[in-house]
C-alpha cells in the first residue's frame, strides 16, 4: 500500500494495522496528523512554545506505548486529548502545587450564578480567553475537554481520576466562574 493510501486510512485502521500486523512505522500517520493539535492544546496551558513542543512529543510518545490499551470505545482523537489533558494537569498540579479543591476554597465564588440569566449570544471570545487564562487549570481543561473535544461526562472524569458527579459538579462550577469573571471584567472596563 502507498503511503498516499495510508494516510488516507481512519485512526482505527491505522491502529488495527499497527496491532495485527506491527507496522509500527505507521504511528508516524498518526503522529503528523495530531501533533499540532496536541501541541496548541499544551500551549494554550503552558504559555510556552518550546515546552508546549517537547511536552507534546512526550504526550504522543506515551500515547503510542499504550496504543494497546486503546479499546475503541472512543474516538481515537477523545482518547489522545484526554491523556493529553490528564498529562498537563499532572505536570501543573506538581509544578505549582495546584490542587483543585484548595485553590477553590480560596477562589469562592460569593454567589452561584444563574446561568439562564447570562446572554451568552452577546459574549466576546477574546473577552473569554482572557477569563480562561485566569481560572485553574483544571477547570480549563474540563470547559475545554466538555465544549471544544466534546468528551463524555465519563470520558472526562477517568481523564481526571474523579467521578463523574465530580465532573458535573465541577463543570457547573466553572462555567459559573468564567460568567461571572467575565461580568465582572466588563463592569471594571
Amino acid at each position: 500500500m502507498n503511503d498516499l493510501k495510508l494516510s488516507s486510512l481512519t485512526d482505527e485502521q491505522l491502529i488495527e494495522k499497527i496491532r495485527t500486523e506491527g507496522k509500527n512505522n505507521l504511528y508516524a500517520i498518526l503522529y503528523n496528523r495530531y501533533f499540532p493539535k496536541v501541541k496548541d492544546k499544551c500551549y494554550s496551558f503552558l504559555k510556552n512554545k518550546a515546552r508546549a513542543e517537547e511536552f507534546a512529543n512526550d504526550i504522543l510518545s506515551k500515547v503510542f506505548e499504550k496504543l494497546d490499551s486503546y479499546q475503541g470505545k472512543s474516538l481515537f482523537s477523545s482518547w489522545l486529548y484526554s491523556i493529553s489533558y490528564n498529562m498537563i494537569i499532572d505536570y501543573l498540579r506538581k509544578k505549582k502545587q495546584l490542587h483543585y479543591p484548595n485553590w477553590n476554597q480560596s477562589n469562592e465564588l460569593p454567589e452561584i450564578i444563574d446561568e439562564s440569566v447570562a446572554d451568552m449570544d452577546e459574549l466576546s471570545f477574546d473577552k473569554l480567553m482572557e477569563v480562561f487564562e485566569k481560572i485553574h487549570p483544571e477547570e480549563k481543561a474540563l470547559l475545554l475537554m466538555k465544549y471544544q473535544d466534546s468528551l463524555s461526562l465519563k470520558q472526562i472524569a477517568q481523564s481526571l481520576a474523579i467521578s463523574e458527579d465530580a465532573v458535573k459538579m465541577r463543570l457547573k462550577r466553572a462555567r459559573s466562574r468564567v460568567i461571572y469573571m467575565y461580568f465582572k471584567m466588563l463592569e471594571n472596563e
